[in-house]
């Protein structure tokens, strides 16, 4: 398979795999707080990372671990436990939306910090995907009072920090195997999260059923939706350019709202119509 179709089958296996993670943040929440989801998908990440993948540290020289410990907290501590709050009281359909904001946000910190250059239509394409925000925001909050949309911004930020992180991955590690990126990435973020998780009652939820579930849940979470999925994500960034490897946040509100549909989520009219403004505009402003 060349790079070119490479770059497609991993776009959409990264597509279907973050796309499922939504629901099951979702799940996590049940039985655990969202600290404890967020500790947990990294200590579940890091632990299958350091398992199989330990040797590939080797790659990582001096120089580089500086940038490797500055990627995990923008593309894998922060957003962990950003998004997990979030959707302690906003639906996960309306999370996976706003995180389309993803190559927004690139292409604007790109060409701030990194020197893209920045194209009239992609511009607009900004300005559009902000408009099909605010309507999302406040279309869903007028239809779900009971939901604190103030939340969404928690998603935001998270969508900036990751639009950081692939800017920094394309211009300060490209030659660096994306193996040895991810599992540096855990190795670093393993103590942190791990005196986070003790810090909260977790030693007195593990007799419950329902905590037991949701740490299920988080596993499966932290192992594929994050390790495996952030090892295919660095090589989607190196083999294409960072705006292509975040257009897979087109695809992953389409897996999610089908997760939300089976789990009795809804969107409105007006909410759907904000979320094809926001995806408009993402596609104007990735569009070579």
């Amino acid at each position: 398979m060349d790079a070119k179709q490479l770059k497609w089958a991993y776009l959409l296996i990264l597509s279907l795999v973050w796309g499922s993670s939504f629901i099951l943040i979702k799940r996590g929440l049940v039985g655990l707080s969202a600290v404890q989801v967020g500790a947990f998908r990294i200590i579940f990440a890091a632990l299958f990372l350091l398992t199989f993948c330990f040797r590939s540290l080797a790659r990582i020289t001096r120089q580089q671990w500086k940038f490797v410990a500055l990627t995990s907290f923008f593309g894998t501590f922060t957003p962990a436990f950003l998004f997990a709050i979030a959707e302690t009281e906003v639906d996960s359909s309306i999370v996976a939306i706003m995180n389309s904001l993803t190559p927004l946000n690139t292409l604007v910190l790109g060409a701030i910090l990194f020197g893209i250059q920045f194209q009239r239509r992609q511009v607009w394409g900004v300005f559009i995907g902000l408009i099909g925000c605010l309507l999302l925001v406040l279309s869903g909050a007028s239809a779900h009072p009971g939901q604190n949309y103030y939340y969404v911004g928690l998603v935001v930020i998270a969508t900036i920090c990751y639009a950081t992180n692939v800017n920094l991955i394309k211009r300060y590690l490209p030659d660096l195997n994306s193996v040895s990126i991810t599992t540096g990435n855990f190795t670093v973020l393993l103590i942190p999260a791990l005196i986070i998780l003790g810090s909260t009652d977790i030693s007195q939820k593990l007799s419950f059923v329902e905590t037991q579930h949701s740490i299920f849940f988080v596993m499966i979470l932290g192992v594929v939706g994050t390790g495996i999925a952030n090892i295919l994500f660095f090589k989607l960034i190196q083999i294409s350019s960072p705006v292509f490897a975040t257009s897979v946040t087109y695809l992953i509100p389409i897996v999610a709202f089908f997760w939300g549909l089976l789990d009795n989520e809804m969107l409105t009219p007006i909410q759907f119509f904000g979320a094809f403004i926001i995806l408009i505009g993402v596609y104007l402003s990735a569009k070579k």
